[in-house]
Formats: C-alpha cells, structure tokens, sequence
C-alpha cells in the first residue's frame, strides 16, 4: 500500500475531484502514471474508493471516482494522523529556529565586539 502522505493526498484529490483524470492525479501527486493507477486499484481494492464511468458521456474511458462511506473514514482518520505529524514537525522545527536566533545573537554579538586579535594585544 501507499505511505500515509501519498494516502491523504490522493484522499484528498479524490474527494475534492471526484472526476480527475489518471494522468492529472499523476501529475498532482508527482507520480508516474503507472504508480498512480497502482494507487487508485489499491483504494478500490481497499474499499475506500469506487471507480465508476458517466453512462452518458461520450468518452468511455472517463471514470468518477467516489469514495465509499469507508473511504470517507479513512481520509479522516488519515488527515488526524498527517495533522498530528506535520504538527510535531512544526513544533521542532519552532525549536530548532528558536536555537539558531540565539546562536546568530551570539554570533553577532561576537562581531559587534572588537576583533580578538586586538583583545589579545591589549592583554600583552
């Protein structure tokens, strides 16, 4: 199966798209259309997604797909799990810039004062 992110994006596309084309969900999702129709048979293969073509519509070859009241589950479920995740990613990385102000402050400090060459004279 796909990894969590790639499930959530393509949840995502699907629901907000439910007529995309295999080669637009391709391209949105920055996959191969190959990988992109493997993804799309997983979900169906899931129960999460069902495929289906317009009777009417002149191109058979275009498909709707709809997700099932489990896909709709799944996409939430998965969208707790990508929040959570992007969340502690934020949270490090609010530390790790909090970190580097107070090494470019000291830095910064150290080039306001005067170059150590000079401090090392004055102590001769």
């Amino acid at each position: 199966m796909v990894n969590e992110e790639t499930r959530y994006r393509l949840l995502k596309l699907l629901s907000d798209n439910p007529d995309v084309s295999q080669r637009r969900l391709a391209k949105a999702l920055g996959v191969s259309l190959g990988k992109a129709n493997y993804c799309l048979k997983a979900l169906v293969e899931k129960g999460w997604v069902k495929a289906g073509n317009f009777a009417r519509n002149e191109d058979k070859r275009a498909y709707v797909y709809l997700l099932t009241p489990k896909g709709i589950e799944e996409k939430a479920r998965v969208t707790l799990h990508f929040l959570k995740r992007k969340q502690r990613e934020y949270d490090a990385l609010e530390q790790e810039l909090e970190r580097l102000r107070r090494e470019a402050a000291e830095l910064s400090w150290v080039e306001d004062a005067e170059p150590l060459q000079e401090r090392e004279k004055g102590r001769e």
